[in-house]
C-alpha cells in the first residue's frame, strides 16, 4: 500500500513539471495600465469610480495589496517588469533612456525561446527612436513578433473619413499655457469617437492576435496609455464625473519643501477638474479592460490563459500636494495587481505578501510551465499564489534616480534616501535647488499618511533600513564590484544613487518650468 501511494505521488510530482500547456496555463495575457493609482479602483476601495471590469476580473481571480514597483517612471518600471531585473541592472534608469538589447532578456524573448507567439499592444517605452537608424541589423523587437504601438492607431485616424466633431475638445496645443489645461482639467474628451479611439484600436488588434494564434501558445502585452495626462477618453465618455464629487486629499506641512513649481499655481478647481479627468480616463480604460477579458472568454480561451492586471506606477491626485508619480509615496509605488490564473484558482481572495514588480515575470514564467529566466534578479511568487506561503519577501526596494532617490520598505518602516544633488528633475524643479543629502523614514503602522518622518526619533531603525538600502544595491548592482569600500555606508548609498544610462544626456531632457500666473 505504502509502494503504491509513493508511486502515485512520484507520477504526481512529474505531472507537476510537464509543460504549462498540460497544465491548462498556455497563454499569457499581461494587461498594463499607466499610471493607475490603486486606490482608484472600486476592488481596493474606492467607492466613487466605475470600474466594473477590473473588479470582475478581481472576484475571478487574486487580488494582490502589497506589489511595488521598482521605480515611480514608465521607462525603468517597464523594462523591470520585462526582464524581472532592478532598473539599474537594465540600464534603464531615467526616462528617455533606450532599453539595452544586449544583456536584458525579456519575458518575451524567453518564452519565444519555448515557441511563444508574441505581441505588444500598446506603450512601449523602449525609447530606441533615440538611436533609431544607428543600430546594427534595424531596431530591437525585444522578443516580440508582433508590435502596435500608437504611431499605428494615428495612421488608422488619418485614414478615415468621419464627419467634423462640433462639441469643444482637448486641444493638445492648449497644453503648454498652463499646467492644469496640460492636465485635461476643464474635464473635456479627446476629438475622437469611441469606435475608432485608441485603446478600442489596440484592443482589436490584440484579439486578431489571439485569433491568429489561439491554436498556439500565446504571450499577449495590452499596454494601454490610459489614465495617464492628458486623460485621455473619446466624446462617449464626457460628462462621466462631476469635479465637485472628487476627493481632494490636503496633504501635510512636511510637503512643502517638495511640491514642483508646476503644481503652485494650481486653483481648487483646477484640481477638481484634473482628478474628474483622471478618473473619466480610468473608466475609459477599465471598459477596455472589459473587452479583453470578453474577448477571451468568447473565444473560448479562459482555462488556457493567465491573466495579470497591473501598472506601471501609481499616480498622485493632489497627494502629497501634486499630481505626478516621481516619488516614493504609497500613491506612486503600490501597485494594483491582480492575477487570474485559468477560471477556478482562489476566485475573490485577497493575498497581502510583500511582492516586487521584478518578481512578476518569473512567476508568469513558472506559471506556463517553462524554465526559469537564468538572468532574473526577482523570485516566483508562486507559492504564494497558491497559498502554500504567507510571507514573501522582507523588503521590497525602488529607486528613482532622475531625482537620486530610493526606498526600502518592510511592511511597516519605509526609507526613502535621496543625496539632492540636484533640484527635482524633468521640468518639476521645486525652485528651492538642491536639497542635499535628505532621510526621511516614516512608520506607515502608525503613520499611513507617510507626514511625519521620524528619521531622528528612531536612529537604530534609521541605520537598518540604511543597511538594507545598500544591501539590496550590493547583491545587484552591475557596478556593485567597483563601489570605493573606503566610503562610508552614506557615501555608498550616494555613489550607487548616481544613474550611470548610456545614451542619455540629461541636460538634454531636464525640462525648464515656466512661470505661470
Amino acid at each position: 500500500m505504502k509502494t503504491g501511494l509513493k508511486s502515485i505521488t512520484v507520477v504526481f510530482a512529474c505531472l507537476l513539471l510537464l509543460p504549462g500547456s498540460l497544465l491548462g496555463y498556455r497563454n499569457v495575457v499581461v494587461i498594463l495600465a499607466d499610471d493607475h493609482a490603486l486606490d482608484v479602483t472600486g476592488t481596493y476601495g474606492n467607492g466613487i469610480i466605475r470600474t466594473p471590469n477590473i473588479d470582475r476580473l478581481a472576484g475571478e481571480g487574486i487580488t494582490f495589496t502589497s506589489t511595488y514597483c521598482n521605480s515611480p517612471i514608465c521607462s525603468a518600471s517597464r523594462q523591470s517588469l520585462l526582464t524581472g531585473k532592478y532598473p539599474h541592472a537594465t540600464g534603464v534608469n531615467l526616462l528617455f533612456t533606450p532599453f539595452p538589447d544586449e544583456g536584458n532578456l525579456t519575458l518575451a524573448e524567453h518564452l519565444r525561446n519555448h515557441g511563444y507567439q508574441t505581441g505588444i499592444f500598446g506603450k512601449n517605452h523602449w525609447n530606441n527612436w533615440v538611436w533609431g537608424p544607428l543600430y546594427q541589423g534595424g531596431i530591437p523587437s525585444h522578443g516580440f513578433n508582433e508590435i502596435v504601438s500608437n504611431i499605428e492607431h494615428r495612421l488608422y485616424l488619418q485614414s478615415l473619413q468621419r464627419d467634423p466633431i462640433e462639441i469643444e475638445c482637448y486641444d493638445r496645443g492648449k497644453a503648454m499655457e498652463h499646467p492644469a489645461e496640460g492636465m485635461n482639467w476643464r474635464v473635456l474628451p479627446h476629438p475622437v469617437r469611441d469606435e475608432d479611439s485608441e485603446g478600442v484600436f489596440l484592443v482589436n488588434r490584440a484579439v486578431r492576435f489571439f485569433e491568429e494564434n489561439r491554436d498556439k501558445p500565446f504571450l499577449a502585452w495590452i499596454a494601454f496609455h490610459q489614465p495617464h495626462a492628458p486623460f485621455y477618453f473619446p466624446l462617449e465618455f464626457a460628462g462621466k464625473y462631476d469635479p465637485a464629487d472628487m476627493p481632494l486629499p490636503t496633504g501635510s506641512p512636511e510637503d512643502d519643501r517638495w511640491i514642483p513649481e508646476r503644481f503652485k499655481y494650481l486653483t481648487e478647481p483646477h484640481k477638481r477638474g484634473i482628478i474628474a479627468a483622471y478618473y473619466t480616463s480610468t473608466e475609459y480604460m477599465d471598459r477596455n479592460v472589459g473587452l479583453v477579458l470578453d474577448a477571451l472568454k468568447s473565444l473560448q480561451l479562459e482555462e488556457d490563459t493567465i491573466v495579470i492586471y497591473l501598472s506601471d506606477n501609481g499616480y498622485l491626485l493632489n497627494d502629497h500636494k501634486r499630481f505626478e508619480k516621481h516619488t516614493m509615496w504609497e500613491e506612486a509605488i503600490r501597485q494594483p495587481m491582480i492575477l487570474r490564473v485559468g477560471t477556478g484558482l482562489r476566485p475573490g481572495e485577497q493575498e497581502d505578501a510583500l511582492i516586487e514588480y521584478i518578481d512578476v515575470a518569473p512567476t508568469l514564467v513558472e506559471l506556463a510551465g517553462v524554465e526559469p529566466m537564468p538572468d532574473a534578479q526577482g523570485k516566483s511568487f508562486v507559492p504564494v499564489v497558491n497559498d502554500e506561503q504567507q510571507e514573501f519577501r522582507e523588503i521590497v526596494f525602488a529607486e528613482y534616480l532622475e531625482d537620486n532617490l530610493a526606498m526600502v520598505f518592510d511592511g511597516r518602516w519605509k526609507y526613502m534616501f535621496t543625496t539632492g544633488s540636484r533640484d527635482l528633475g524633468i521640468g518639476y524643479a521645486t525652485g528651492h535647488g538642491p536639497s542635499g543629502i535628505v532621510h526621511r523614514l516614516y512608520d506607515l503602522e502608525a503613520d499611513p499618511g507617510e507626514t511625519t518622518n521620524v528619521a531622528q526619533q528612531h536612529p537604530e531603525k534609521l541605520l537598518h533600513m540604511q543597511k538594507l538600502m545598500l544591501g539590496r544595491f550590493m547583491e545587484t548592482h552591475p557596478d556593485a564590484v567597483n563601489c570605493p569600500n573606503e566610503l562610508s555606508l552614506i557615501g555608498k548609498l550616494v555613489w550607487f544613487c548616481e544613474p550611470r544610462d548610456i545614451g542619455v544626456d540629461q541636460s538634454q531632457v531636464d525640462v525648464p518650468v515656466r512661470v505661470f500666473n
